[in-house]
């Protein structure tokens, strides 16, 4: 399965620099310079492997420059693309409470009381912090976005398939 480490928000400057949202723990590791990234547009299945030439943090974004990416044209058409690794080629985390995004997608979430809410779409990173999207039980469509925090989520059990959520009230009403 594959995990995004990374996605191209935009290019910066006009030679060649990418704009990159960082979607790992491990930045300094995964965009080291001489790091091959594999990337992707996020329709396209076809990898493509990349050699960081410089990496630099600027305004809450990661700037890079990869090899062959050297203008602001090819820089461009960049604009999408996903850095992915193999789940496969991760180490299993030390710590009890640290998870993947792709080991709480799919889980359950539920109430203490066992009333079921949904199941975890997508585990979202913002400035504030992570959130689970959740699919609301029986909807086709919709998302309850819940701030993936130890007060609001106290129960995550991977092992059983749920999430337990404690939602402060209003979280869970309809808009």
């Amino acid at each position: 399965m594959e995990l995004v480490v990374g996605r191209v928000a935009k290019s910066h400057g006009i030679r060649g620099e990418l704009a990159v949202e960082i979607r790992t723990d491990e930045p300094g590791l995964r965009f080291a310079v001489g790091a091959v990234l594999r990337g992707r547009k996020p329709r396209d299945r076809k990898l493509t492997d990349y050699t960081v030439e410089a990496a630099r943090e600027h305004s809450g974004r990661l700037l890079l420059r990869l090899k062959g990416v050297d203008d602001r044209n090819a820089a461009d058409a960049m604009r999408g693309t996903l850095f992915v690794v193999d789940s496969a080629d991760l180490p299993p985390s030390d710590d009890p409470d640290a998870f993947y995004d792709h080991e709480l997608e799919g889980l359950e979430v539920r109430l203490a009381d066992g009333t079921v809410v949904g199941t975890v779409n997508e585990v979202l990173h913002s400035a504030a912090g992570e959130l689970l999207s959740v699919r609301p039980a029986g909807a086709e469509s919709g998302e309850i976005l819940v701030p993936f925090v130890t007060a609001i989520v106290p129960v995550v059990s991977v092992a059983d398939g749920y999430v337990e959520i404690d939602p402060p009230e209003g979280l869970l009403d309809p808009e």
